[in-house]
């Protein structure tokens, strides 16, 4: 999610907007917030990376150490330092992906938030909703679309990541370490399309000049 997504992070002084008040409010607000999360989430995967990155490093110089001395003792000053650091940086990583799991949390919250926002219009106005769309041109119904299309993404690869935060502490073969490293850093459950995505509900809610 790298980009100009980057660039918010949204705040309450370029939330405002005059007229702005109702659904319309909640619904920028939400959209702020969710930028404002996906920020945070691209600060903890540089994060992870440079953790998971520290794990395979220090696994590799293990292994080294052993083919070079096979009778160095696992208990030696050296031997000991190096496991210290490991799981270190096994705490690391595994902290990394707890906030993780609470910015999906956050996620998932803002999704239900856009579903009754959904409900709501459909309620009032009947099933499709207010006939003048809330800003530019999206409904609700639309809003609700990107919210779900960016929730998707993001929860299958935080499972991605609790995967490889199982497995790269324990995997000795390095084109396997190097598939995972790979997979952390690129992201491959949230595509460019994801990005998009937000801009375009940036660009709809004000928070990106048209």
């Amino acid at each position: 999610m790298d980009g100009q997504s980057d660039n918010i992070p949204v705040t309450p002084a370029n939330r405002k907007s005059s007229g702005v008040t109702g659904t319309s409010r909640k619904v920028k607000d939400n959209a702020a917030t969710g930028s404002n999360l996906m920020i945070r989430w691209n600060k903890l995967n540089e994060e992870g990376f440079n953790a998971a990155t520290s794990i395979v490093n220090l696994r590799r110089s293990q292994s080294e150490q052993l083919l070079v001395d096979g009778s160095a003792s696992a208990s030696s000053p050296s031997s000991h330092g190096q496991t210290e650091s490991l799981q270190e940086e096994c705490r690391r990583l595994e902290d990394v992906v707890h906030k993780m799991v609470a910015v999906v949390t956050k996620m998932e919250r803002l999704m239900t938030s856009q579903r009754g926002i959904r409900d709501l219009e459909e309620f009032q106005f009947g099933p499709e909703g207010r006939t003048s769309p809330l800003f530019h041109s999206w409904t609700a119904r639309q809003f609700e679309e990107a919210a779900e299309t960016l929730l998707d993404g993001f929860r299958q690869e935080l499972k991605l990541k609790q995967t490889i935060l199982q497995e790269v502490a324990h995997t000795a073969t390095p084109d396997l370490c190097m598939v995972y490293l790979s997979c952390w850093l690129h992201q491959p459950y949230i595509p460019d399309q994801n990005r998009l995505t937000l801009e375009a509900l940036l660009l709809e809610t004000g928070h990106r000049p048209l």
